[in-house]
């Protein structure tokens, strides 16, 4: 799917949607929420297991994102459209808020903290960051050649991506650069375009963790740096920035097929570190419930990420597919990083696993998203449902 087919089949990038904004009860993808509500209670489970006060905590999450789902998929997602300049100025205030007042938050990421409560602006940034994206593809002039539009796309997700990364939150800035590059891909870019810009990204981390050392500088924090290339050869060093993952493959390997339950050590004891809850929760789920634990939260993540890619693919227009585009890259990209992390294919990056990992910024910013999916979603099935009826979830 291009840009032209999507304008082709939707009436063109203006088709007007005001018009079903307030006026009808929109329904909502059912699979997409028991898939929501499955991982929900796979958290709660996992969390139990390791820090029963995260578990509360989460619930509380969880419920106040399901209410926030709901109540986005009503609105009308056509009209952030008009708004995108706003939102990306949002974007970077409130980057520039956690440099300036932030504190740390498990020694990586930082957060504005207010009482018990702390936020971070980088995980709001990701649906923010995919809404302007979206709205600045949709919004190109038609004569605009595709190279200049292709450095726009990439100046604007570069410059927060940049500003994460200082906070240090290596793994948010990568998602970043995920749904910039998702939405370039959606919206049309040429293949030998997209190729040229996953070249420099490839360019530009060679450069960061190779040359740049090497010269004396970092781009990077130095633990950054080890944990990026320490995944390589964990067994070399176990004892210094790779032994989290050496102790989660032991934790996920022990789980065997049905898990250890109660039994668990390398999570229950804290040898896999203090970020069980939050970075490494499937290492939880591996371990306390096995191979059988396991399979049923990738099968739930791929339950998700399919109904996303039909709500691409049935979009109404350019600005929703763009949306749902940058949405499956969000959620596939931490996915992925998340697990492969835990299993030794991956780097340690500090990304969450959405929906499962423990944090309020994590687990709101993905119900944002998902209420935007069910407003695109209801929107669609509006559109093609007979004059006069009143559509009910």
């Amino acid at each position: 799917m291009n840009a032209r087919t999507i304008q082709s089949s939707s009436g063109g990038v203006g088709a007007r949607e005001r018009p079903f904004a307030l006026r009808l009860q929109f329904p909502i993808d059912v699979w997409l929420v028991l898939a929501a509500a499955g991982l929900g209670a796979c958290s709660l489970i996992s969390l139990h297991g390791v820090a029963p006060q995260y578990a509360t905590r989460q619930a509380v999450y969880l419920a106040v994102g399901f209410v926030v789902m709901l109540a986005i998929s009503r609105l009308d997602y056509w009209r952030l459209r008009e708004l995108k300049w706003l939102i990306y100025c949002l974007l970077i205030f409130s980057i520039l808020l956690v440099l300036a007042v932030g504190g740390s938050v498990l020694g990586a990421s930082r957060a504005i903290s207010v009482g018990p409560v702390s936020f971070q602006a980088s995980e709001l940034g990701k649906v923010l960051l995919i809404v302007f994206l979206a709205a600045l593809v949709a919004d190109a002039p038609r004569r605009q050649s595709a190279g200049a539009l292709t450095l726009r796309v990439i100046g604007f997700g570069l410059l927060p991506a940049l500003l994460v990364i200082k906070e240090p939150d290596l793994g948010s800035g990568l998602v970043y650069v995920a749904i910039a590059f998702a939405i370039l891909y959606i919206g049309g870019l040429p293949v030998r375009l997209l190729a040229l810009v996953a070249a420099a990204g490839v360019i530009a981390l060679l450069g960061a963790l190779v040359v740049a050392p090497a010269l004396g500088l970092h781009v990077l924090q130095t633990y950054q740096e080890q944990r990026l290339t320490g995944f390589l050869n964990p067994s070399q060093n176990p004892n210094s920035h790779a032994y989290q993952q050496v102790e989660s493959v032991i934790g996920i390997g022990s789980g065997q097929e049905t898990g250890r339950g109660a039994g668990a050590t390398q999570t229950s004891l804290g040898l896999v570190g203090p970020e069980t809850p939050t970075d490494f929760i499937f290492t939880v789920v591996g371990e306390r419930l096995g191979f059988a634990g396991a399979a049923i939260v990738l099968s739930l993540y791929a339950l998700m990420i399919w109904r996303t890619l039909r709500i691409v693919a049935n979009a109404r227009n350019l600005f929703a597919a763009l949306i749902a585009g940058g949405a499956v890259a969000m959620l596939t990209f931490q996915v992925f990083v998340n697990v492969g992390m835990t299993v030794g294919i991956m780097p340690i990056t500090g990304v969450p696993l959405p929906l499962m990992s423990y944090g309020g910024s994590s687990v709101l910013t993905t119900f944002l998203t998902l209420g935007l999916l069910q407003s695109i979603y209801g929107r669609a099935h509006a559109a093609n449902a007979p004059k006069g009826r009143v559509l009910r979830f």
